[in-house]
C-alpha cells in the first residue's frame, strides 16, 4: 500500500507541474490516457506507468537546453571511458597476427615485454624466421647452424649444472640485447608477478638476438680477406665472424696457416661476406661433380692452398681454350677434351698464377710447393655471384 501511495503522490506532483507551464496542444489529450486504459492494465503495469510519469515530471523541472547538453556530454565521457578499456588483445586473431608480422625486431621485443599473452605471440618462431632470412640469410649457412646447435647444447648443460633455468624474458634481453631496444622498468615495491615462462634457448628469437648482440661467433666466408691483401685478391676464405651492432660491420678470426698464427680483421662490410656455398670443411677436398659440364667462358671457383698445412680458399676464374683451339665457336672442341684450362685473368699474361690445367676424368688435388695446390671446382651458375666477383675485381692487373 505504501508503494501505491507514493506513486499516487508522484502523479499529482506531475499534474501540478503541468498546470504551472503551458503545454503543447497534444498534451491535453494525454490527460485521458490513464482513464481510458485503467480497466485493461494490471496493477503492476499502472505502478510502472506512475513511476515513469514521476521521472517525466522531474525532468520537466530541468531547463530544456541544459538537459540535452548534459546528456550529450555524459554520453561522450562514457564513450571515452569505455574506449580506455580497449586492448590490442581485443583485436581479431588474424588482424593481430598481421600487425605482429609487420613489426621490426625492436618493436617485437618491446611488445613481448608487455604481458604474457603478447610474449607468447611475439617470441614465436614463425615471426622471427622472416627477420632471420631478411637480415642474416645471406651469411648464415649449414655450418653456422650446426655451430649454433652446439652452442645451445653447451648452454643447456652449463645452465643445468651451475645456474639453473633462466627465468624471465626481460632478464634475458637486458643481458643480451646490445641496442637497448628494451628498457625494463624496475618495480620499487617488488609486487609485480614473476614471469612464469622463459625464452626457449633454441628459439629463433634467441638465435637472432645472439647474432645481433655480437656475442655469438659463427662460420662464414670473407671475400678478399685481410683488408684486400694483395695475396688474397679475388678469393674467399672461411672465418669465424662476429657482428658489431655499433658500426654495422663484422670482425673476423681466420684459422692459422701452418706456422702462421691466425689473423684478425675488423670493419668488414656485409658486401664482403657470404654463407659457404658448399658445406665442406676448408681442410677437405671438395668432390667436383661439374667437370663434364665445363665449357670455355664458364665462371668457376676452385680450391687452392699454398701448402698442405694451409686451409683451402676459393679462388675465382674462368674456363679457357686449349692452345690448339683458335677460340672460334664453330670449331671449338675444348669441352670434349680431357684437359680443362682454367684462367685467372686478374694476373698479367705470363704470370705463374695466370693459368693452370686440370684433368676432367681423373681430377684430384694437383700442384706443388712452388705453385700451390689446386683442389675441387664448383661451377658458378648464379648471375648474382658472378656480379659479386666482378665488383671485387682489382683496379690494377697483378703480377
Amino acid at each position: 500500500m505504501l508503494l501505491y501511495f507514493i506513486t499516487c503522490i508522484s502523479f499529482f506532483l506531475f499534474l501540478k507541474s503541468l498546470l504551472l507551464k503551458p503545454l503543447p496542444s497534444w498534451a491535453s489529450e494525454m490527460w485521458l490516457f490513464p482513464l481510458l486504459f485503467s480497466q485493461e492494465l494490471s496493477v503492476r503495469t499502472i505502478s510502472k506507468l506512475f513511476r515513469n510519469c514521476f521521472w517525466i515530471g522531474f525532468l520537466c523541472q530541468i531547463p530544456i537546453g541544459m538537459s540535452l547538453v548534459r546528456k550529450s556530454l555524459t554520453s561522450r565521457v562514457e564513450n571515452v571511458e569505455d574506449s580506455h578499456d580497449m586492448s590490442v588483445l581485443d583485436l581479431p586473431e588474424l588482424a593481430l597476427d598481421c600487425i605482429l608480422e609487420r613489426l621490426p625486431p625492436s618493436a617485437l621485443c618491446r611488445m613481448a615485454a608487455v604481458c604474457r599473452s603478447l610474449r607468447e605471440r611475439c617470441v614465436s618462431d614463425h615471426l622471427w624466421e622472416r627477420h632471420m632470412r631478411q637480415k642474416w640469410g645471406r651469411v648464415i649457412g649449414p655450418a653456422a647452424y650446426r655451430e649454433w646447435k652446439w652452442h645451445v647444447a653447451s648452454k643447456r648443460n652449463v645452465g643445468g649444472l651451475k645456474h639453473g633455468r633462466q627465468k624471465g624474458l626481460m632478464r634475458f634481453m637486458s643481458l643480451r640485447w646490445p641496442l637497448q631496444w628494451i628498457r625494463p622498468k624496475a618495480d620499487a615495491n617488488n609486487n609485480s608477478p614473476k614471469q612464469g615462462s622463459s625464452l626457449p634457448v633454441d628459439s629463433v628469437m634467441n638465435w637472432y638476438l645472439a647474432l645481433e648482440s655480437g656475442n655469438f661467433w659463427f662460420l662464414a666466408q670473407v671475400y678478399n680477406r685481410e683488408n684486400g691483401h694483395i695475396g688474397f685478391l679475388l678469393s674467399c676464405y672461411d672465418a669465424e665472424l662476429s657482428y658489431d651492432p655499433q658500426t654495422d660491420t663484422f670482425q673476423a678470426r681466420y684459422p692459422p696457416h701452418g706456422r702462421r698464427a691466425g689473423a684478425r680483421e675488423c670493419g668488414i662490410p656485409w658486401e664482403r661476406l657470404r654463407a659457404p656455398p658448399i658445406d665442406t670443411s676448408p681442410h677437405d677436398l671438395h668432390f667436383s661433380d661439374c667437370l663434364n659440364d665445363l665449357y670455355p667462358g664458364d665462371h668457376i671457383e676452385i680450391q687452392w692452398r699454398r701448402n698442405k698445412e694451409f686451409p683451402y680458399g676459393w679462388w675465382y676464374g674462368v674456363v679457357g681454350h686449349l692452345e690448339s683451339c683458335n677460340g672460334s665457336e664453330n670449331y671449338c672442341r675444348c669441352h670434349s677434351s680431357d684437359t680443362v684450362v682454367l684462367e685467372f685473368n686478374h694476373y698479367t699474361p705470363g704470370s705463374q698464377w695466370r693459368q693452370t690445367t686440370i684433368s676432367r676424368k681423373d681430377h684430384r688435388e694437383e700442384g706443388n710447393e712452388a705453385d700451390g695446390f689446386y683442389g675441387g671446382i664448383r661451377k658458378i651458375k648464379s648471375e648474382a655471384e658472378i656480379t659479386t666477383w666482378k665488383h671485387l675485381w682489382p683496379s690494377e692487373v697483378l703480377e
